[in-house]
């Protein structure tokens, strides 16, 4: 990922200096599980551990010429430690140091994600508390359809990704494995116990059973995942970028002393960081569909995967991490417009409750669904058809509606509060307040 999009620390597990600290982690380790077998003298183990180092450049040195990265790694490494380096790698395939390695890397960058969840998560959870009251219109195919409030918004929100949060832990659980199990997978050159072993040291689950690698269905589902985060806060983000519209600008995305909306409009205010999380979205979901072709390889094992999964699960995981934060970013400092949430309650003039004096007249009146219905759409439509007209109005005018409901009925079912009345129901349901 460029760095225009990237943190530090995320970015800094998938850098070479890390997945080599980790090959060394694991190679040291199974050097140690070997000589409590009695199989590396405990002298050489000593000497493993004081001298087992790297350096990146000279790895890549190396590689420019045998073109093999685990074999450059090894011959860089047993460069440093000297005869002793004869137990290294000892009855180890590559993919048993370098899928592992990268289990374990994905656990590293899934929690600093779920990290950021639960940040995020604790952002919307105040919104939602903050705004739980707050008059706003819900709309349906972008039209106006009923009254809610902002804070079911958030709610809503807070709801989708704390299910989110338990797929991440999910996909965490299922890619915290490894394996040490040799060439294709039957342990024909090393014992089960120093995979336990070094699976253990590393906080890792032994896969229970594998080829060559890890079969890249765990790997699928946390792409998946990934992704499915990723349409979550596109959707986030798409909502208030449909609610900071001029016609509306019921919310606005923080807007800097100091910054600016366009090179050539002064009076531009963008929502430039929900869009960037939509855009920055959809990249990484289009990498879940590598993570999936990745699922099929041949046999017991090809490195097709390999080379797309050193684009796409460094990118995808750091690509998630930035939007995350931002996302945060955008909630801490949204800017509320109560004045603009009301004016747009009203634009339709009425038409909102439209509903409300449809059940009103089926109960009041004993007609039909039928007959109610076309009262109401009757007058719907000529509301819509004219900007002086309000719904109110022209019910009370047409005989059909003032013969069944009164003046004091439309007093009551022209109100926003009813409406209202059962969200700290679903507040309640969600444990956002108590």
């Amino acid at each position: 990922m460029i760095d225009r999009y990237s943190h530090p620390e995320i970015s800094a597990i998938w850098e070479l200096e890390n997945k080599f600290k980790i090959w060394t982690d694991i190679e040291i380790y199974a050097c140690e599980a070997r000589a409590n077998r009695g199989e590396v003298p405990k002298e050489d183990l000593e000497t493993i551990k004081q001298k087992a180092k790297f350096n990146v450049d000279e790895i890549l040195e190396i590689e420019s010429k045998v073109h093999h990265d685990v074999i450059a790694y090894l011959t860089n490494l047993n460069s440093y430690i000297g005869p002793a380096g004869r137990h290294v790698h000892f009855g180890l395939t590559s993919s048993d140091v370098g899928d592992t390695a990268l289990c374990v890397q994905m656990v590293q960058a899934m929690d600093l994600l779920i990290q950021r969840t639960e940040t995020l998560l604790q952002t919307t959870k105040e919104k939602a508390k903050e705004y739980k009251d707050l008059p706003c219109i819900g709309r349906s195919h972008g039209i106006h359809a009923e009254p809610m409030t902002l804070g079911l918004k958030f709610a809503l929100f807070f709801a989708e990704m704390t299910r989110n949060l338990e797929r991440m832990k999910d996909a965490r659980e299922q890619i915290a494995v490894g394996k040490l199990s040799g060439a294709v997978g039957t342990y024909s050159n090393i014992d089960l116990e120093i995979e336990e072993y070094v699976l253990n040291k590393l906080g890792l689950k032994v896969d229970p059973i594998a080829t060559q690698v890890i079969s890249r269905d765990r790997h699928a589902y946390y792409m998946s995942v990934l992704g499915v985060v990723a349409a979550s806060l596109d959707r986030m983000a798409t909502e208030i970028r449909l609610l900071q519209k001029t016609e509306g600008r019921e919310v606005e995305e923080p807007f800097a002393k100091g910054q600016k909306g366009s090179s050539a409009m002064p009076h531009k205010r963008n929502p430039v960081v929900c869009e960037r999380i939509s855009g920055i979205s959809r990249v990484i979901r289009s990498n879940v569909n590598v993570g999936l072709q990745n699922v099929g390889l041949w046999h017991e094992r090809d490195i097709s995967h390999s080379s797309a999964e050193r684009i796409v699960l460094p990118d995808s995981t750091i690509a998630l991490d930035y939007i995350l934060e931002k996302m945060n970013f955008v909630l801490k400092g949204l800017h509320v417009y109560p004045d603009a949430t009301e004016r747009t309650l009203n634009v339709t003039r009425g038409l909102i409750f439209s509903q409300k004096v449809l059940l009103w007249l089926i109960e009041k009146g004993g007609i039909s669904r039928e007959d109610a219905y076309l009262i109401v759409q009757e007058n719907a439509m000529a509301v819509w058809g004219d900007q002086s007209k309000n719904l109110r109005d022209l019910l009370k005018q047409d005989p059909r509606c003032s013969a069944i409901l009164k003046d004091s009925d439309l007093d009551e079912i022209f109100q926003i509060k009813p409406y209202l009345e059962r969200i700290p129901l679903i507040f309640k349901r969600l444990g956002i307040i108590d």
